[in-house]
C-alpha cells in the first residue's frame, strides 16, 4: 500500500516522469556507479566505493527513522532505472552555522540522466511533501559555489540566494570545495508560485 510516510515500507510519490520511493537493496550497485563516477563527484570530497556507499545508504535509511525523511532514491517510470537520490534531510555541521537549525533539500543523479530536468522535477514533489504534508516554513539549499548546475536548479525551483559560507566538512586546504552557496525557498512563497495555498482555501 502506497504511503505518504517515509517510514514506511510502501512510501511513494510519482510525478509525470518520475517514482520517488524507500531504498531497496537493488539500489546499491547503480548508487556505487554513481558515487565512483568522477563527474558526478566532482564537487564533493572524493569518490566512494562501495562499502562506502552501502554505509551512506544505512545512514540515509536511519535519517529517515529518526527525521521522517531523507534523501531517497529516484525511479526513472519508463525504463524502471535507478537515477540517484532526491530528498529532505537535516544537516548537523560539525561548526554550528548561522542557519540552523534547518532542513535542506538536495540530489545527486548519475551522469545519463542529467540535462532531462529529472532533478528540477523530483525536487518539486519534495518540496510540495515539506511544505504540504509535514509543514516546514523554509526549506535550505546549498552547493559548491563553483556548481553551476546545481545552483541553476535551486534558480529554476523559485530558491533565493541567501549567503556564502565556508563548510566545516571540507579542508581549508581545498578551498575550490569549501566556499559554499546557500538559497532558501519559505512555505508562503511556495503556496504562492503554485497556488496551493488557494487550492486549499477554496
Amino acid at each position: 500500500m502506497t504511503t505518504t510516510d517515509c517510514r514506511d515500507p510502501g512510501f511513494r510519490m510519482e510525478t509525470e516522469r518520475l517514482i520517488l520511493r524507500g531504498w531497496r537493496e537493488a539500489d546499491l550497485e547503480p548508487f556505487a556507479a554513481l558515487n565512483a563516477d568522477p563527474e558526478v563527484m566532482t564537487y564533493l570530497l572524493k569518490k566512494l566505493t562501495i562499502e562506502e556507499s552501502a554505509d551512506l545508504i544505512d545512514r540515509m535509511m536511519e535519517r529517515t527513522t529518526v527525521n521522517g525523511f531523507s534523501f531517497m532514491p529516484v525511479e526513472e517510470k519508463a525504463s524502471g532505472r535507478f537515477i540517484g537520490f532526491v530528498g529532505l534531510n537535516r544537516p548537523v555541521f560539525a561548526t554550528p552555522q548561522e542557519f540552523e537549525p534547518c532542513i535542506e533539500i538536495g540530489w545527486r543523479l548519475a551522469r545519463w540522466a542529467w540535462g532531462k530536468g529529472y532533478a528540477s522535477e523530483a525536487a518539486r514533489a519534495w518540496l510540495g511533501f515539506g511544505f504540504e504534508t509535514i509543514g516546514l516554513d523554509e526549506i535550505v539549499a546549498f552547493t559548491v559555489l563553483e556548481n553551476a548546475r546545481s545552483f541553476a536548479v535551486m534558480q529554476r525551483l523559485g530558491m533565493r540566494e541567501e549567503r556564502l559560507f565556508d563548510h566545516p566538512a571540507v579542508p581549508e586546504s581545498m578551498p575550490h570545495l569549501r566556499t559554499h552557496r546557500l538559497c532558501s525557498l519559505s512555505r508562503d512563497t511556495w503556496l504562492r508560485q503554485t497556488g496551493a495555498g488557494l487550492a486549499s482555501a477554496s
